[in-house]
């Protein structure tokens, strides 16, 4: 099967087999079921980030009624969903929609050239078994390779590591012989994989150690939705699930718009949530309380309160400083203090790469991806046929890629019906000025500015980060808006 790929003609390819690939596979198939799809993966399974992380207690940082499909209700018992369930969710979905036929696995998308003559685009592909090389054209390039390098995740070198007596892993690429039963473990970082590696490996090791250089803003949850499992007892699945989608989109939204317009109000909760759940006296202020406003950064899910219970049982602790040197038996600080460890993982964060580090053309003009202007979160000014797909920053992944799905479908059915072969936005509002991709100050996010398109001042080139202004606009708004540019089929 793999042979005939070479100098294969795809109505649609899709980039990527992850949460995103699938999602958007379905859209297209329901939307233009007579079109050709075909779905390129790199690595030899489904699932993408669900696949790849197999760190102990891997999970969602939030619930699966938004980061499920809106086509496909979840009915697992926690909404807080560990990582092999939201795999099985993702496999069930591709094996339900048929769209498993669709996948090659172990092709890597290395370039793609876009050619107007004959309006298609033109890929060089990597087959990772044997090396080689094929080429395939598609009408119309959806990229749904997630942000992340998935080849290493963000590593520093700290000074005399090479010293440690003990072993050094990051979760991105966790051993599945590493055995931690009675160690001592340190685990640097402060973000979600931090979080969730903490209290998971405090269930089995001697003692845990989250070494932070600052703190982060951490919410204590229910890894259970009470009202989602009382709606599925009285309605039908999809019913509930719909209803119980909204009521999480709402509430999140209103917990972030709070957030940002009442800094100091949303700090104040969320510490006095995080005092509530440690024993009297706990340095809150010192471990809990970062340097930057609620949602500067993303904050911290902890279902259950499963950190603040390893904390008041001693099996996990805080520590606040900064890495002087590695040492054979462990980490000393700047302050002097030595953290005995025999192991240490590296949670420091992702390393972002902007559509899977693949090359783009246009007309044998390569695209400078950093130059390049968003149209709303999905497109990019001057690339004819293209659509990327990036969640938010505040929520759930999902609810932007089930939005960009079924607007490429939309917009594809919309050029099928009128004899259209080509789709490109174009800018041409001269006040427009240039901003960075997103506003988020977390490090990985700063780290990596330079490999991401660029936003606007104004609409449709301004990323809002709001699903309701989304769904207006790429679910309702007229396709012909005077931005997108429609050439017809010769």
């Amino acid at each position: 099967m793999n042979e005939a790929l070479q100098g294969t003609i795809v109505d649609t390819l899709i980039v990527g087999a992850g949460l995103s690939g699938i999602g958007s596979a379905v859209h297209l198939r329901q939307g233009l079921p007579d079109a050709s799809v075909l779905i390129l993966e790199a690595r030899e399974r489904i699932g993408g980030t669900w696949d790849l992380f197999r760190y102990p207690g891997v999970r969602s940082d939030s619930d699966m009624h938004t980061l499920g499909y809106a086509f496909k209700p979840w009915t697992g018992a926690k909404a807080i969903a560990d990582g092999p369930s939201i795999l099985r969710y993702i496999e069930e979905t591709a094996q339900e929609q048929g769209v498993l036929p669709l996948i090659r696995f172990g092709h890597r998308v290395l370039q793609a050239d876009w050619d107007s003559a004959s309006a298609r685009w033109t890929l060089q592909v990597l087959r990772v078994a044997d090396g080689q090389t094929l080429r395939l054209q598609c009408r119309f390039l959806l990229l749904c390779s997630g942000y992340y390098n998935y080849q290493h995740g963000h590593a520093p070198h700290f000074d005399g590591q090479e010293n440690f007596a003990g072993r050094i892993v990051h979760p991105q690429h966790w051993p599945q012989d590493l055995d931690y039963r009675g160690r001592q473990v340190v685990v640097i970082g402060s973000g979600a994989t931090a979080m969730t590696l903490v209290p998971e490996m405090a269930k089995l090791a001697g003692r845990v150690t989250l070494l932070q250089r600052s703190p982060t803003f951490v919410v204590d949850r229910p890894s259970t939705d009470a009202l989602g499992d009382g709606l599925r007892r009285l309605l039908p699945a999809a019913a509930a699930y719909a209803l119980t989608r909204w009521k999480n989109v709402l509430t999140g939204m209103f917990y972030y718009a709070l957030a940002r317009r009442k800094p100091e109000l949303a700090t104040r909760r969320l510490l006095q949530g995080v005092a509530q759940a440690l024993p009297a006296g706990y340095p809150v202020a010192q471990h809990f309380t970062p340097r930057y406003k609620p949602w500067d950064q993303r904050i911290c899910l902890v279902p259950d309160g499963d950190l603040f219970a390893a904390l008041r049982a001693g099996t996990a602790q805080m520590v606040t400083d900064t890495i002087d040197r590695f040492e054979a038996g462990g980490i000393r600080l700047h302050s002097g203090a030595l953290l005995p460890a025999d192991i240490v993982v590296s949670a420091t964060g992702l390393d972002l790469l902007g559509f899977g580090g693949m090359q783009i053309a246009v007309d044998g003009q390569a695209l400078e991806v950093s130059q390049a202007l968003s149209y709303k979160g999905m497109m990019l000014q001057g690339v004819p046929n293209l659509a990327y797909v990036f969640g938010y920053t505040n929520a759930s992944w999902t609810l932007k890629s089930d939005l960009t799905g079924q607007y490429v479908a939309r917009l594809l059915r919309h050029m099928r019906s009128q004899g259209l072969a080509t789709v490109v936005p174009v800018l041409q509002d001269p006040i427009v000025q240039p901003e960075p991709w997103v506003d988020f100050s977390s490090g990985y996010f700063q780290r990596a500015m330079d490999r991401f398109p660029k936003q606007c001042s104004k609409r449709p080139w301004r990323l809002y980060q709001n699903y309701l202004r989304d769904l207006l606009a790429l679910r309702w708004s007229p396709l012909a808006d005077g931005v997108l540019q429609f050439r017809k089929r010769v």
